[in-house]
């Protein structure tokens, strides 16, 4: 699938939604694209809102979600204290110690890879290794119950502006894309801000993308052709 250029991430789930129902793949359970890369030319206008698709994403807990990164803990026992309670998903993510390794605040710190790659785009803005890991190798007989769908993240100076790349094993875009890219956009905001260049554009890129079979119309034909 060759790369698009989306305004913002409103659009992208949007156009991405029904490309996945009229040419997803049976996969596991979901209907699934392959390879598939965008851009964000917006990045900063991150919110998700009802269309022809009524998605009812939520800001307050995207929010939540990006200060329980941004503390780096990944337990799930500070998300609710930050959200009010634990969503039942990262209950059944987490380990026996109530951690969760998709917590990429706590990624990005790990080894301190975000204040590495802040102090190398200070210093030099064409630089080619300001790359964070969030998926490591070496760790990947921990990842029993919570595989990290990303792989990695990389910035970019480009006339003045930080422009960011993600990279996912597997993103499913009704929760995960939505909520994923206002932590990233937010990322990316937060770098700028630190480093002192203007905000770019945010690529994403997944070799999986996809939307479980609950999510798809319930009336694929009539769907199809609105």
């Amino acid at each position: 699938m060759d790369s698009i250029l989306f305004n913002t991430a409103n659009d992208a789930f949007h156009d991405l939604y029904w490309r996945i129902v009229r040419n997803g793949q049976d996969f596991a359970g979901t209907k699934a694209l392959f390879n598939v890369g965008f851009y964000i030319n917006k990045p900063h206008y991150n919110t998700i809102d009802n269309g022809r698709v009524k998605r009812d994403w939520s800001i307050e807990y995207a929010e939540a979600e990006w200060q329980w990164y941004l503390s780096g803990d990944p337990s799930v026992e500070k998300l609710g204290e930050i959200y009010g309670k634990v969503p039942a998903i990262w209950k059944r993510m987490a380990d026996k110690f109530g951690y969760v390794n998709s917590n990429y605040g706590h990624q990005w710190k790990r080894n301190d890879q975000l204040d590495l790659v802040i102090n190398m785009l200070k210093a030099n803005p064409e630089t080619r290794q300001a790359a964070i890991s969030i998926y490591d190798g070496k760790e990947i007989t921990n990842y029993s119950n919570d595989t990290p769908c990303t792989y990695a993240v990389q910035f970019t100076v480009l006339d003045g502006k930080l422009n960011m790349s993600v990279v996912m094993r597997s993103n499913d875009l009704w929760y995960g894309f939505c909520n994923d890219q206002y932590q990233f956009s937010n990322l990316q905001l937060l770098v700028a801000q630190k480093t002192g260049y203007k905000v770019g554009t945010y690529y994403h890129f997944a070799h999986n993308m996809h939307l479980y079979n609950d999510k798809l119309p319930k009336n694929k034909t009539r769907n199809f052709h609105k």
